[in-house]
């Protein structure tokens, strides 16, 4: 990783974890003194991030963390059940029994964040398994788009409250759209992964 690959995931991190919540002004020198670096690729970090969506620049030309509407919330989830239904329709022909093997892993691990009731590291293992269907599917693009909607939806999702034995929910519906996928089904995995997405909403 580059100087400034290390400043983006760091600054995206702390985003993503609501340790910089909405709102926060994000500072060249301070991200560069925490990390030890200049702030040239702290700059070019930031500037990606801003591309992405992440960040905007604030009425006092600051860079702040960006906050999303309820018309973004409706528009950032219809675009990922369109591009999810096509990475899952895909990935029902182009998997190879490996790469299932592989999200069946992740399964495993996800159980265990059930039972210790770590949703942190649950939701990385959820977005872990929603962008390994698309790189697998064989559609990097798509692969890319979703990162970039994935980290929207967790920064909207930061400060709500789920109900008892909603992560384990979450988990039935991935083992079930997995084993659609081993079954080479793909109109019924793309209809359970919209189910999912409406239900699960992350």
């Amino acid at each position: 990783m580059t100087l400034a690959d290390t400043a983006y995931e760091h600054v995206r991190g702390e985003i993503l974890r609501g340790r910089l919540p909405v709102g926060s002004v994000i500072a060249e020198g301070a991200v560069a003194e925490e990390l030890g670096i200049s702030k040239t690729p702290v700059r070019q970090a930031l500037q990606t991030l801003r591309r992405e969506g992440l960040l905007e620049v604030g009425p006092r030309r600051q860079v702040i963390v960006r906050g999303f509407s309820g018309e973004h919330r409706r528009e950032i989830m219809d675009i990922r059940i369109a591009l999810e239904s096509l990475s899952v329709r895909r990935a029902c022909e182009e998997m190879t029994i490996e790469q299932i093997d592989h999200l069946r892993l992740l399964l495993i691990r996800q159980k265990r964040t059930v039972d210790a009731r770590d949703e942190e590291g649950f939701i990385e293992l959820d977005e872990q398994s929603h962008l390994h269907i698309a790189a697998a599917a064989g559609l990097p693009i798509v692969q890319r788009f979703l990162t970039q909607l994935r980290g929207f939806v967790r920064v909207m999702r930061l400060g709500t409250t789920r109900p008892p034995g909603h992560l384990g929910q979450v988990l039935a519906e991935h083992e079930a759209i997995v084993d659609l996928i081993e079954a080479r089904k793909p109109a019924r995995a793309e209809r359970a992964l919209r189910e999912h997405l409406q239900r699960a909403d992350y």
